[in-house]
């Protein structure tokens, strides 16, 4: 008789917030990498939409070997310019067409790149700034006949996928400080900074050291005093804000921009014309940023897939990343006696999506309760998940469930 494939056990070990040292890295909103995972996922929720006006049916597609290759730009306090345009390489798969229909993939990438970048860089203007390259092309008949709009899909890939919950509270002020920074009150406060916010937490004990990266729009920094006073105003701002969200830590540091130096001129500033690294200094790829749920959490397990742009209806190298988190929030919430709960999904290639090889849930306990007590709710969880797992695919494909964390404050 064939093992069960969900597979519920107590964790071995202390969680992240019991040991002494815990790292965890956020790449904000206008980080290259993070503006690359969007844009290519933007892509493919395009792209499904399209495919089921035209098709019926949601086709082959993987969209996530984007690249984002750095502009030009000089800095000046006053005001800079781009000497050379940014370039998104649009990579790896698409069906253009099926019987005698056809879509217009290029021009499908390309707007929907355009569009994230007009929602969320607004000094950044998608037509001058922006230079496309559509590399996307047919997939191969093997992995294109998995879609035969036949049912549950067979999975496009044999991988796994991880996550878990809750965040501990270094991921948790990570999370929040970034979000602080590119959230619309603070940028009413403070215009002057860009969107390409970049976070790393090191929690010693009780004590959490923040490094904060957060570039100043040129054009609105006038003198190199100016640019230090404005600076020393972000950092007691957000430290402010962070303070009012402590628990268990006792001591909180943050030090904003550690390469600037006073007295060195533009090459000790960290200037920005449009509010982006990427626009001459930083080159960005899809799935070098943040996780599913918008972290890097050296502590933790994860998974080295790219979610941002594969396709959502079969494979697992995004549907089992974010299937993973969102059961272990389901299991942390709903199933009384588990303080935390990591999820891993393990598929075969051409198995059907919703029969995974393995559904693996660890669980650290409450006092007083026993595996007993939580493996049925837990178990109960995952059943209802896999069995809803084609509605669940739908809403990825209308973009409803975050794949490259969440990108604003408010």
């Amino acid at each position: 008789m064939a093992p069960s494939p969900i597979a519920v056990d107590v964790a071995d070990g202390l969680g992240v917030a019991g040991h002494d040292v815990e790292i965890v890295e956020r790449k904000g909103l206008g980080h290259p990498d993070t503006m690359c995972d969007a844009m290519m996922e933007s892509v493919s929720v395009a792209l499904c939409r399209e495919y089921l006006r035209v098709f019926g049916a949601i086709l082959h597609h993987n969209c996530d070997k984007g690249l984002l290759i750095a502009g030009g730009a000089e800095h000046a306090l006053g005001g800079g310019r781009i000497t050379a345009p940014m370039r998104l390489i649009f990579g790896d798969r698409a069906s253009f067409g099926a019987g005698a229909k056809r879509v217009d993939v290029p021009a499908i990438a390309v707007d929907a790149a355009r569009a994230w970048l007009r929602s969320h860089l607004p000094r950044l203007d998608p037509e001058r700034h922006f230079a496309y390259q559509v590399e996307l092309q047919p997939g191969s008949e093997e992995l294109t006949a998995l879609f035969d709009g036949k049912g549950v899909l067979g999975a496009n890939d044999t991988s796994a996928g991880v996550g878990y919950a809750p965040l501990s509270e270094t991921e948790r002020l990570v999370l929040a400080t970034e979000r602080c920074v590119n959230g619309t009150e603070f940028k009413r406060r403070f215009p002057v900074t860009g969107e390409d916010v970049k976070v790393m937490g090191i929690r010693r004990g009780s004590r959490l050291d923040l490094s904060l990266a957060v570039p100043l729009v040129d054009t609105l920094v006038t003198s190199e005093a100016a640019y230090f006073a404005i600076r020393r105003a972000v950092r007691d701002d957000v430290l402010a804000s962070l303070r009012s969200r402590l628990a268990a830590i006792d001591e909180l540091s943050l030090e904003v921009n550690p390469l600037d130096r006073e007295g060195a001129g533009l090459a000790g500033m960290y200037l920005t014309v449009l509010g982006t690294s990427a626009e001459g200094a930083d080159s960005g790829q899809v799935g070098r940023g943040n996780r599913v749920n918008g972290l890097i959490a050296f502590h933790r397990p994860q998974s080295l897939e790219a979610t941002a742009g594969k396709n959502p209806v079969s494979h697992v190298g995004k549907i089992y990343n974010v299937l993973a988190h969102r059961l272990a929030g389901l299991i942390h919430t709903r199933v009384a006696g588990v303080s935390e709960a990591t999820v891993w999904l393990v598929s075969r290639i051409g198995r059907p999506i919703d029969e995974p090889q393995l559904a693996q849930v660890g669980l650290r306990l409450a006092p007083g309760a026993t595996l007993s007590d939580v493996a049925p709710g837990a178990r109960a969880i995952v059943e209802e998940e896999l069995a809803r797992l084609p509605a669940f695919c739908a809403e990825l494909a209308e973009g409803k469930h975050p794949v490259v964390g969440p990108l604003a404050c408010d």
